[in-house]
Formats: structure tokens, sequence, C-alpha cells
């Protein structure tokens, strides 16, 4: 069955893309980390066990982009908060195993999401908890479908992210994996 890595990349435009972090180190310096970081951590994590698919935004942008591998199937994020959009590309993955994360975890490995992958055969739905209270990667057995409601009333980019998160699938096998940290703010770079 195939596995599916969804991988979530803004177009790395300075004041588009990672602007906490710009507010540190300026918008161009952000949109540059933020676009070498992503084509590094596509190289790191391209593996024959799945297969990469790009969650692109802006739409039209992100699918006509020459910044990322062209050989790499993109799909657009559409519209919505990212709730919205994380429950898109989870509910139209092909079937199989699924597991989504954010371009900007520095730390993530291929022993990551083999992890990820191999605990979805005992779990419904994983989830890789970041030190701020959110996450890096959701992951969930494709062929079960998503809760209806999950990513409703999450209260994004706060501490209360996961525990929100966790609320909307209660009653589903849920695993925990690595804590992973993502970048947001200067300090996080060197967290």
């Amino acid at each position: 069955m195939q596995k599916t890595l969804v991988i979530m990349a803004k177009e790395p435009r300075p004041g588009r893309v990672k602007t906490r972090l710009g507010r540190d180190i300026g918008m161009v310096g952000a949109a540059w980390w933020f676009r070498h970081q992503t084509r590094s951590l596509i190289r790191r994590l391209r593996d024959p066990r799945w297969q990469i698919v790009l969650a692109v935004s802006p739409d039209r942008e992100g699918m006509n982009s020459r910044v990322w591998p062209v050989d790499l199937p993109r799909k657009p994020q559409g519209r919505g908060n990212l709730g919205d959009r994380m429950g898109r590309m989870l509910r139209g993955a092909p079937d199989g195993p699924v597991c989504l994360i954010g371009a900007d975890i520095p730390g993530i490995t291929r022993g990551h999401i083999a992890r990820a992958f191999g605990a979805l055969g005992r779990a419904e739905i994983v989830f890789g908890p970041a030190p701020d209270g959110g996450y890096w990667l959701v992951g969930a057995q494709r062929y079960g479908a998503l809760p209806s409601g999950m990513f409703n009333n999450v209260r994004w980019s706060t501490e209360n992210a996961l525990a929100d998160t966790l609320a909307s699938v209660n009653g589903r096998r849920v695993t925990l994996l690595d804590h992973l940290r993502d970048v947001d703010t200067v300090a996080d770079l060197h967290g």
C-alpha cells in the first residue's frame, strides 16, 4: 500500500513566509532561510518507502514555481485556515497511510518519518508534538476516514494547538511521536 508524505510549502517570498522570523532577522532573510530549509528537508526525506507530495501555497504561484523539484507532484493547498488546508491534503491523499509535515522543521530525518508510518500500523492517527504546544507531524491511516470534526476549534499558533486537535479526534487510537522544534522565531533557530 502506497505511503504518502505531504510537505506543506509556501512560495518563499519576503513578507509572505515566516513573518514572525522575519520580524527578528528581516523578511528577506526569513524567506532565504525558508527556501534553503525546505530544499534541504526535501533532499533529506526522499526515500523509496514513501511518495513525497508538495502541498503548495499560494496555489497558482506554488503550482508554477521553479523553486521546488520538478519531479515531485504538487497540490494546491486551497483556501481556509491551517486546519482546512491540512484536512484537505490528508483527505485527498491516495489510499494508504499519509503523514503531513511543515517545511520548517530542521531536525527531521527519514527515521522520524519511518517511525510515524510504523506507528500507523497500530494507531489510527499519529502526532509529532512540538515544544511550543503545536505539532510538526500529523498522520492518519488513510483507509479509515478522518474524523469529520478533525481540526475544528483548534487555536492555531498557540500552545493549545495539539491539545485542541487531540480533543477533535477523541475516541481514536492516537500515538505521539518524538518532540521536534519548528522554526517560528530567531530563538527557535538556536533552540
